[in-house]
């Protein structure tokens, strides 16, 4: 595999803390640099959907430096940039969820996300776009247009979370946070070369939890995620299904692959095989941790394609629901291809919903069995996605009616709530950025992000 044509940009959050710190970096010079990239990006990127006032994010840059210089920082990321994904409430800005077709909710009250990342001192730089209802895997939005990688324009984001993935990889922020419900942290993360990290069910406490919902960190590096997950992490009582509070040392990342037993998943045995380029970056990654020590071992296919289709019927029921409640106008604003899609629930009875929602406690079910089967290991080893990025003007990476069946690695562990890593592993012969997902056992997000460190430090 080939080097990427580009790589990610800017400063590392981790290297901004320590400049804060030993006062060779200012708050408000970093504040200056990004809001200047995000001048020089839009709306090429076009990540951004709310780009808050400069003259507000310079003075919260400002009042950073004041604390870092009176040695009184509100936290270890005091001063350094987020961006944060447009469907994580922030008080008085609008919510559209990417389409045109219905008026943006307008939050009088921050989520436990938004509230956390400003009471701990970053300086947010706007909310970031996303495409129609959050179900493409793609930039695309009725409402925002076509969102594109900074790394080469002709290539997609990935999506859901678009804007925020392309917000670190031009550069804007060293972090964003995303959300996922089937993959849409990780997808962005292969597809523009981050680090991102879909955290255990209940560890980022959620304004709206849902079954498989969750929020998490997307940056460049391991380190960095860990970084804003010691902001994120713990429970909140506006969240009924966050985890209790638990001491956790998020910059602890040293670790001893030579004591992981490790699963390695490269045959999905539904949904779309993998591209063999893609496999072989799995297999890089596995192999690594296989000469280091690690006890490595195969893990067969466990899922069919009918769990993956009911899933799919019952998204498209639910947003079904959505879209019926609109007016014929504001059915013609959506995306015409998530029209179609939802259009495809319209049909189904009571008893098929309820049939179709039973495929997540069979996915649940057979997907702990198959992790019992393979010995209980510490760590499993997958693709993200089957193909690496497609042309930006597509809505998925297969849109021949094979719509979710490019999730079929990411989906499990959103079901399972079991936390999921993505690492950059490579390239394809043309340049385009590989991911591999690495996954841990239920509520092990620590250990997870500690091989995504091992895996980047040189020499692994």
């Amino acid at each position: 595999m080939s080097a990427p044509a580009a790589m990610p940009t800017g400063p590392l959050a981790a290297e901004l803390v320590r400049g804060f710190a030993d006062g060779s970096l200012s708050p408000v010079d970093v504040a200056t640099d990004a809001l200047e990239r995000m001048e020089r990006g839009e709306p090429r990127i076009n990540a951004m959907w709310v780009r808050d006032d400069p003259e507000e994010v310079l003075a919260r840059a400002a009042a950073s430096a004041r604390r870092w210089r009176e040695d009184r920082p509100l936290g270890r990321l005091d001063g350094v940039p987020v961006t944060l994904k447009e469907n994580l409430a922030r008080a008085g800005v609008p919510m559209p969820s990417g389409t045109a077709g219905v008026d943006p909710v307008v939050p009088d009250t921050d989520s436990p996300v938004a509230r956390r990342v400003q009471e701990a001192g970053l300086v947010v730089l706007g909310s970031t776009v996303m495409p129609d209802w959050g179900m493409l895997s793609s930039g695309i939005s009725s409402l925002h247009g076509t969102t594109r990688s900074p790394l080469d324009p002709a290539w997609t984001t990935g999506g859901s979370s678009s804007g925020a993935g392309a917000s670190v990889a031009a550069g804007y922020a060293p972090l964003a946070v995303g959300t996922d419900i089937g993959g849409s942290i990780r997808l962005p993360g292969t597809w523009l070369g981050l680090a991102t990290l879909k955290p255990s069910a209940g560890r980022v406490p959620l304004h709206a939890p849902y079954l498989g919902r969750a929020a998490g960190p997307m940056a460049r590096t391991a380190r960095d995620c860990a970084l804003l997950m010691s902001v994120l992490a713990g429970p909140d009582p506006v969240d009924w299904t966050s985890l209790p509070a638990e001491p956790t040392d998020w910059t602890h990342l040293g670790t001893d692959v030579r004591r992981l037993r490790v699963g390695v998943w490269t045959t999905a045995g539904y949904g779309v095989e993998p591209d063999p380029e893609v496999v072989a970056a799995t297999r890089s990654v596995a192999d690594a941790l296989a000469d280091a020590g690690a006890d490595v071992v195969e893990v067969a296919p466990w899922l069919t394609q009918d769990v993956l289709d009911g899933i799919d019927l019952f998204w498209r029921a639910r947003s079904w629901a959505d879209f019926v409640r609109l007016t014929p106008e504001r059915q013609e604003r959506v995306l015409p291809y998530i029209a179609e899609w939802v259009r495809g629930g319209s049909a189904a009875s009571g008893t098929d919903i309820v049939d179709a929602y039973h495929a997540f406690g069979l996915l649940q079910a057979r997907t702990v069995a198959a992790w019992a089967a393979a010995g209980d290991p510490d760590l499993l080893v997958s693709p993200v996605a089957p193909c690496a990025a497609f042309p930006a003007e597509q809505p998925m990476p297969y849109p021949d009616g094979r719509g979710l069946w490019h999730i079929n690695f990411t989906v499990p562990w959103n079901m399972t709530g079991q936390p999921a890593g993505t690492v950059p592993a490579g390239a394809t012969a043309d340049g385009r950025p590989l991911g591999v997902q690495l996954v841990g056992r239920p509520f092990d997000d620590l250990g997870v992000l500690r091989v995504m460190d091992w895996w980047e430090r040189p020499g692994c």
